[in-house]
């Protein structure tokens, strides 16, 4: 067994942090747990990364500076998060576990995306710098591939048509009532937290069960 590599399996679709978050009245992030509803799911996979991580490295701890290769398998090519937001949320789970002492220990990384409709996952490898060196070359493909093209979320294509709209029942909307994302219950505005960057409000009982 080589003390200076590691590697990590973790089936499931990759999920990122920043699609969990919840922002209390004075802006500092959050991430529930026991709230019993979707925001828990973030959490819930930081803990799978981490028991995986555990039971395929038993006893190893790596502490030197690390060269990471990482392969995320996506189950949709439509849907799923930004790879770039990925990493964190993987090594978040990774350090959790044990295996590294910090994050910071990744200073040069591959990221490479690819789909798998019947088993998504991540593969992740982890190589002290002591032992191993990287090396990578780009080159031009002799036949092109029929490109990959982007285009805006569609919320962007309608913003500036429902940016009058917004405007006119901006008044009327505060006076609405807000609903807690957790219980359920109908409460003030002056009453709730906003979360979620003002999409998601709770209630001040509710937010002190998630701690």
């Amino acid at each position: 067994m080589n003390d200076n590599y590691a590697k990590v399996i973790v089936k499931g679709s990759p999920i990122s942090k920043s699609n969990f978050k919840l922002f209390n009245i004075n802006g500092r992030a959050i991430l529930p747990y026991n709230s019993g509803k979707y925001h828990d799911r973030y959490a819930h996979y930081e803990e799978q990364i981490a028991y995986e991580t555990r039971r395929q490295n038993p006893g190893k701890v790596l502490t030197e500076a690390l060269i990471a290769v990482l392969k995320v398998y996506y189950k949709s090519r439509k849907r799923h998060p930004d790879t770039n937001n990925i990493t964190k949320s993987i090594f978040d789970g990774i350090e959790k576990s044990g295996l590294i002492i910090n994050d910071a220990q990744i200073r040069r990384i591959i990221i490479e995306e690819f789909y798998d409709e019947e088993n998504p996952r991540f593969e992740l490898d982890l190589f002290g710098e002591s032992t191993y060196s990287i090396e990578y070359k780009v080159v031009k493909k002799e036949v092109e591939d029929n490109p990959i093209n982007y285009s805006p979320p569609p919320n962007r294509k309608k913003a500036s048509s429902l940016s009058t709209k917004t405007s006119a029942c901006h008044s009327s909307t505060n006076q609405n009532k807000f609903f807690c994302e957790v219980c359920g219950k109908s409460i003030k505005k002056e009453e709730s937290i906003s979360a979620n960057k003002g999409k998601t409000a709770i209630c001040r009982n509710c937010f002190k069960n998630l701690f």
